[in-house]
């Protein structure tokens, strides 16, 4: 019997096994051993719609919404105010599907769309270019660092012992397929050689705190590598962006710029570079122009991974791009505009230090840290962090992430727009009563 959905009929199927030599299709596995070709799944039984949507809304129901109680946990992902009109758009039928626009002819919405998105992120990060977004943050940063040895052709990656976790885990296992080293420095030891493709930066880093950017882009200048910074983009609302001090390649994860935290995923990777550097970039481009009559159009104005590229030009694996999350942030930056991403960061980082300044002054706790930080930051605690943050989650609070294999006792807090000082004062009590 023929299956509706598939095109092929059994006399397709019997020619196709034919030209290759084989008789029936279950041929073509003969080389799995046969305890592996159809192991038994041990499914349950099935259910009715009903008995299913009971089914998940019990497991959901088990989870601990960031929305539903106080929320102090960050190292990445981050809970933003979302304006009501940023849902409304990207939930447009024009806009359900976000692959790449190939035919600008019947694509111009989605098209000019992206143009903005990359406008916007200029002029965010001080850079000349960007393209049309990434996956996520930890794949621009690697895709940057990709760039780099192919523009310098040296075998070396520096990138700081500050950089998050799992960007330095996407990139060294990029790296060691493309045979590149990768060198870990502390900030305050970095030494360069001329073997090194770039060095990468966090800013701020990954415990929150700002680097001495401006020192680090002169050390990689004077070797001759690629200064990559990866950038919280709420935080560029407040402090200078990477362009003015020096960066070749800005990265960074738009989670934050609109977009919910969705259990990870799918997320924004930013990417925006120097001129000079355009045509080693991954992904798309888009490009205004105007047509025989004068017109205003978009289009896709360099591809640099296509069937119709040559093989050789090509730059990157990078085939698609996050357009509908693109679109979210291009919604958020333009419904607050430079004011109210001033604003925003501005309550985040007056809102993280006054917790700071409270939990500090609590028996027993302490920052561990010097510098200046933005809206996270590292708390010793005097139980070890996951005690801490059972207890805090008993008192309806969820807490920061456990750092203890990298400081002592460490628990990085992060503090938003979002919480409210009657939050705040309530984990303040809350730590106060947990390490009594």
């Amino acid at each position: 019997m023929s299956n509706p959905y598939i095109p092929n009929t059994e006399e397709d199927r019997r020619a196709m096994l034919a030209t290759i030599g084989v008789g029936t299709a279950g041929e073509l596995f003969a080389d799995i051993p046969s305890q592996h070709r159809n192991p038994a799944l041990n499914l349950p039984p099935p259910l009715s719609e009903p008995e299913l949507r009971r089914e998940l809304s019990q497991m959901a129901a088990a989870n601990r919404p960031a929305g539903e109680m106080p929320c102090f946990l960050g190292a990445g992902a981050y809970r933003h105010f979302i304006p009501s009109v940023v849902h409304h758009v990207i939930s447009r039928g024009e806009f359900a599907t976000a692959y790449t626009p190939y035919q600008p002819e019947i694509s111009q919405g989605t098209l000019q769309t992206v143009f903005e998105f990359q406008s916007l992120v200029c002029e965010l990060t001080g850079m000349d270019v960007s393209n049309a977004s990434m996956y996520d943050g930890a794949s621009a940063l690697t895709e940057a660092c990709l760039m780099a040895a192919a523009i310098t052709g040296r075998g070396r990656v520096a990138l700081l012992s500050t950089i998050h976790p799992h960007y330095e885990a996407v990139l060294r296992t990029y790296a060691a397929g493309r045979k590149l080293a990768v060198d870990v420095m502390e900030p305050a030891d970095v030494a360069l050689s001329a073997e090194h493709v770039c060095l990468v930066v966090q800013q701020p880093d990954f415990f929150g705190y700002l680097e001495d950017v401006t020192a680090l882009a002169e050390k990689a200048r004077a070797v001759g590598a690629l200064y990559i910074v990866a950038a919280d983009p709420i935080s560029l609302g407040l402090f200078r962006p990477p362009g003015g001090y020096g960066a070749d390649v800005v990265v960074a994860e738009g989670q934050s710029l609109g977009i919910p935290l969705s259990f990870g995923g799918p997320y924004l990777g930013i990417f925006a570079a120097r001129d000079k550097y355009v045509r080693q970039m991954p992904g798309r481009i888009v490009g205004r122009t105007a047509d025989s009559e004068g017109r205003t159009g978009y289009v896709l104005t360099l591809q640099t991974r296509e069937q119709h590229i040559r093989r050789e030009r090509a730059t990157s694996n990078i085939c698609s791009n996050e357009q509908l999350v693109a679109l979210a942030a291009t919604v958020y930056l333009c419904a607050l505009g430079r004011q109210g991403l001033r604003r925003v960061a501005e309550l985040c980082y007056h809102k993280a230090h006054y917790a700071a300044e409270a939990i500090a002054a609590l028996p027993g706790y302490s920052l561990p840290l010097e510098g200046t930080f933005f809206k996270e930051f590292v708390v010793r605690c005097p139980r070890p962090p996951q005690e801490t943050n059972a207890a805090l989650l008993e008192r309806g609070i969820i807490g920061g992430l456990d750092v203890s294999d990298r400081i002592e006792k460490g628990m990085l807090l992060c503090v938003t727009e979002m919480n409210s000082r009657q939050e705040i004062d309530g984990l303040v009590t809350a730590l106060r009563e947990i390490g009594s």
